[in-house]
Order: structure tokens, then C-alpha cells, then sequence
């Protein structure tokens, strides 16, 4: 192991959004951009502290492991957590505690056993705290959370009854339960996939919460993809968690070889198509792994979508175009493979080829449609006002351009209405798949500007009056800190909603000052990395969609500057 040397190449986190340029090299970057997304075909999507963790545990084999490790003890916070502030650290917290006590047990080194003793420790010290997470606050609406939670506190609970008297003294009890957590719904799951029966396909992207006995289930086959890979939910933590349920782990070319034990027979080879997935994964992501990878259609869709809306002169090359295109059907599309098809990212697809001069019939949407709203995948337990809005979206360029039948214009006017009910008192909308306000805003607000008719005008207003309140003093807008992902969304909601709002002239003075000061901070960002917001079993940051999201705003602000007088 080298943990207690400088973090290795391999650990370094994928990439970032680059520097945005400057104004005049706008449509160079947006191009530039585009360009990439073909160059790197699965996605740029930050390593996740969670899902590092979970390979780190689940397959120590698999090649940079050192970086792996290397990279947990390099971003662990100076409070001794891991991942973003608050509840949301709760998840990637336990994952890499666990991992380094799992590394811990394999580990000869003294010093490293110490070093990773002493990183273990103060994570869990956090949790019992309560300092991650409260004992009276919920937790936060991220995928499989009350499946993760207190799988992971059985396995840190299993390694602290393992130590010795005097180093589990040192690493303290097990942390108590959380609500939402109590492990009676991960219990009933795990039974139902021991049992043999279907399994749901949302659960296999969080397979390694099911146990050695639920990934080992039958009915879970991993997902084929091109050049003989195979992926289980699209994520590396779920497809490393099938592999270590078989009674081995496959070599490169799919013999057995001793390693694994328990779960149930496999055909020959069966493990190999997985495996070349991982070793494709880490050696995309640079050695630590993100929460889904590929995510093809989800990345072109979004970066399209704002460099188009914002009115960027962007052309699409058509192998871009055809991913869009021949990904969609009457089922919608999926973010990755083996990943449930969602209303989300069908949406925005449609809606990307609309902007790019090929509208088409939402058809892959109906099967999403609930009776006041959609949803963003069958079988969901909450609702989704982004989904929502990008429905709005692809519905309403499709009737803009192509007219439509009755039955799209009525979805139109019910999706508008949803959306301005689920606005709250302070203006904002918030969201389960972004923790920023400003992101789900800007979607909401900008789809009501479009398609929402005269009748949400009052509620785009609102919005509009809640960002220009919230922005802070340098200029910036952020959650927790002033960013410029979140800067973005909010100059966007001001630029693309403004001429609907019909301001009066000290309102529109007012909004110009406020769209100056935040593209001067948003240019000054340009040396910063933006921290993940974007909501998966931890949270993340993909790159290119960040990095349209800006350029669209800098694009749209450059030109607000362009025409006030002097």
C-alpha cells in the first residue's frame, strides 16, 4: 500500500470542468466542448469517496488499488468525514470507513495498519457525533439510502467485534441507527432476492447493500456491452459486489481461479465481460471510480441542451446526433446499462434533437405519464420537479415545432400546472436529483418561461425575485458556498426568463447590476474545481454538463452586457 506517501497519479479524482475562457472564445470552448464528448465516449463523471470505498472492500484485485486507497485518505475532511457537508456525507463517510478497516485487516504494514486505524477512527468518531448526520433529521433522498446505511453499519460492526480489545477501544462502539435506516426494509429486500424472484432493476445499481446472498441472486444478469464487457447497473460498486457473490473471480479471459466464496453457480466466463468492465472503468476514471459510468446519452443530452438553449452556435457531428437518436424507443432510454429507463434522460435526448432540428414524437415518455405529473422511472417513491420540467421541455418544443395532437398540448398545461403547485413560498423549487435550489429553479422556472403559458408568469417572477434576494455579497449564488455551477443556473434564470417577465425599468436596472456582478464571479471561478451537487448514491459532478451550464451563462451574460447603455 502507499498511503502514507503523496496521493499517486492513479488516485487523482476524473476531470473537472476546464477554465472558462475568455468572452471571445466562447463558441471555441463551446465547440471545443462537443468535441469531447465524442473523445470520451462513457462520460466525465468525479470519483465518489462512496463507490472508491466499495471497490476498495468489495475487490481489492482489481488493478490501482493503492490509488484507490490513497486517494480515500487524501480527500478525507479536516472534521474527519468524507464528501460534501451535512447529511449528505453521511453515505460516502460509512463507505470509507469501512473500506479502511476492511483494508486494514489485509494490510501488514504496522504503519499502515496505523494509518488507516487513525482515519477510521475519526471518521466514526463524526458519525457518533452526530455531526454528519443528526439523530432527528431525516436523511437525504438519495438512491438506496435506507438499504446503504445500515448495511454499511453492520459491516463496520463486524469489523470492530474482529479487533483486538485495544484497538477496537481506541475505534470506539458501532454508531447507532438513523431514522429511515433501521434495517427492516434492507432485511425484507435481501429476502426477496435470496428468494429467487425478480428483482427490480433500480435495486441492482445499489446490489452491493444486498449481501453476499442477494448479489448472488439469479436474477441479477449483468447488462452485455460492446468490446465483451458487461456492467451490473452501471456502476462499479454493484458490479464488483457480483463478482465477489460468485465462488470465484474470473481471470482475465473467464477461468476460474480461487478468491471468492459463497453465492451460487455461475457458467464458465460468465465473471470475465464484468471484470473487463471494471478494469475499463478504473482505467477511464484514472483509478478511483464514480457512482455510474457509462453515462453516454445523460452527459450529450444535458451539454447539448444548455449550450443550445443559450444560443451558443454549436453543430452537433452526426455520430453525436445518432447516440441521441438511436438510443431512444417506446421505453425511453437509460442513463447507463442496466440502469431502469427514465423520464429524465429521455427527455432531455428528445429534447436536444429538437433543438438540433430533429423533433420527435415523445413517445418514449408515455410510459412515465401518473395521472397529475411523471415520474422519473416506474415503480418510483418520490416525485421529481426537474423530471417534470424537462418533460415540459420535450412535450413543448415537440408541439412548438410539429403542432402536436390534443393529447400533447393537454400534457403541456398539466405538466405547467404541476410544476408552478410544487414551487415553494420563498420562489425556489428544490429537487432529489441536485442538491441546489438554483438548479432546480433554473429548470422549472426556464420551462414555465417557455411552455407554461400567461399563467406562470407570476410563479417565473417569484423565482426570479427569490435569486436576485440570495445572491451573496462577491457576486455568486451556492447552497453552501458560492459556486460557479449554481452562479450559472441562477444568471440563466434571470437572462432566459427576463423579456416573459415584462419588468419595470428599476427592476430591470436592479437585474442588470446583479447579472454584472455575477458574471464577474463567475469568471473569477475559473481557477476553481466545483464541488459535486448532482444527486446519485453519493453525490457527483459531471464535468461537461457543468462546464456547458457555464459557458451558456458567460454566452447569455456577455450579450446582456453587450446591449445596456453606457
Amino acid at each position: 500500500m502507499n498511503a502514507v506517501g503523496a496521493v499517486s497519479a492513479a488516485a487523482r479524482p476524473a476531470p473537472a470542468p476546464g477554465r472558462p475562457p475568455a468572452p471571445g472564445d466562447l463558441p471555441a470552448a463551446a465547440r471545443e466542448l462537443v468535441a469531447g464528448l465524442l473523445a470520451a465516449p462513457w462520460g466525465q463523471v468525479s470519483a465518489s469517496p462512496y463507490e472508491t470505498g466499495r471497490v476498495v472492500s468489495l475487490a481489492p484485485w482489481l488493478s490501482g488499488h493503492a490509488g484507490r486507497i490513497d486517494f480515500l485518505i487524501a480527500t478525507q475532511r479536516g472534521d474527519g468525514g468524507w464528501g460534501p457537508p451535512g447529511h449528505h456525507g453521511l453515505v460516502p463517510t460509512l463507505s470509507v470507513v469501512e473500506a479502511l478497516l476492511a483494508e486494514r485487516r489485509r494490510e501488514s504494514s504496522p504503519a499502515d495498519r496505523e494509518l488507516l486505524a487513525k482515519a477510521a477512527a475519526r471518521g466514526l468518531e463524526l458519525v457518533r457525533a452526530g455531526a454528519v448526520a443528526g439523530r432527528e433529521e431525516p436523511l437525504p433522498d438519495m438512491p438506496a439510502i435506507e438499504l446503504i446505511v445500515p448495511h454499511l453499519l453492520s459491516l463496520i460492526g463486524d469489523h470492530l467485534a474482529a479487533e483486538d480489545p485495544d484497538t477496537a477501544g481506541r475505534l470506539g462502539p458501532v454508531p447507532g441507527s438513523f431514522p429511515g435506516a433501521d434495517g427492516a426494509k434492507l432485511a425484507a429486500v435481501r429476502r426477496w432476492m435470496a428468494s429467487g424472484a425478480a428483482v427490480p432493476q433500480k435495486l441492482v445499481h445499489a446490489l452491493e447493500s444486498a449481501g453476499r446472498e442477494g448479489a448472488a441472486s439469479p436474477g441479477v444478469v449483468p447488462t452485455p456491452m460492446t468490446a465483451g464487457m458487461a456492467a451490473v447497473g452501471a456502476s462499479p460498486a454493484a458490479s464488483a459486489a457480483w463478482l465477489a457473490a460468485a465462488p470465484w473471480h474470473a481471470g482475465p479471459e473467464g477461468d476460474a481461479s480461487a478468491g471468492g466464496s459463497g453465492g451460487g453457480a455461475r457458467p464458465p466466463g460468465a465473471a470475465a465481460p464484468v471484470r473487463r468492465y471494471l478494469e475499463e472503468v478504473v482505467s477511464v476514471s484514472g483509478g478511483p471510480v464514480p457512482c455510474a459510468l457509462p453515462i453516454t446519452v445523460f452527459e450529450r443530452g444535458w451539454t447539448l441542451s444548455w449550450l443550445l438553449r443559450a444560443g451558443l452556435p454549436v453543430e452537433a457531428p452526426p455520430e453525436l446526433a445518432a447516440s441521441l437518436r438511436e438510443g431512444l424507443g417506446p421505453d425511453g432510454v437509460a442513463t447507463g446499462p442496466g440502469l431502469p429507463a427514465d423520464a429524465d434522460t429521455t427527455s432531455v435526448a428528445l429534447y436536444a434533437l429538437a433543438l438540433l432540428g430533429e423533433p420527435r414524437e415523445p413517445e418514449g415518455l408515455w410510459p412515465f405519464e401518473l395521472e397529475t405529473h411523471f415520474c422519473t422511472w416506474r415503480g418510483e417513491e418520490g416525485m421529481s420537479p426537474t423530471t417534470n420540467a424537462h418533460v415540459l421541455d420535450a412535450f413543448g418544443e415537440y408541439v412548438r415545432r410539429r403542432g402536436g395532437e390534443p393529447r400533447h398540448a393537454a400534457v403541456v398545461a398539466k405538466l405547467a400546472s404541476w410544476l408552478r403547485g410544487r414551487q415553494d413560498g420563498e420562489g425556489k423549487w428544490t429537487d432529489r436529483w441536485h442538491v441546489s435550489p438554483y438548479y432546480a429553479t433554473a429548470c422549472c422556472a426556464i420551462a414555465l418561461t417557455e411552455f407554461g403559458g400567461p399563467e406562470s408568469r407570476e410563479a417565473v417572477g417569484r423565482a426570479a425575485e427569490w435569486v436576485l434576494d440570495t445572491q451573496r455579497p462577491d457576486g455568486s449564488w451556492g447552497r453552501w458556498e458560492g459556486t460557479a455551477e449554481e452562479t450559472a443556473y441562477a444568471l440563466q434564470t434571470l437572462l432566459l426568463t427576463g423579456a416573459a417577465r415584462g419588468r419595470e425599468r428599476n427592476a430591470i436596472r436592479r437585474e442588470r447590476d446583479a447579472v454584472r456582478r455575477g458574471r464577474e464571479a463567475l469568471l473569477a471561478a475559473r481557477d476553481h474545481r466545483p464541488p459535486p451537487l448532482w444527486v446519485d448514491k453519493d453525490l457527483y459532478l459531471p464535468a461537461a454538463i457543468v462546464q456547458a451550464a457555464v459557458l451558456g451563462a458567460l454566452h447569455l451574460s456577455g450579450r446582456e452586457m453587450d446591449a445596456m447603455p453606457e
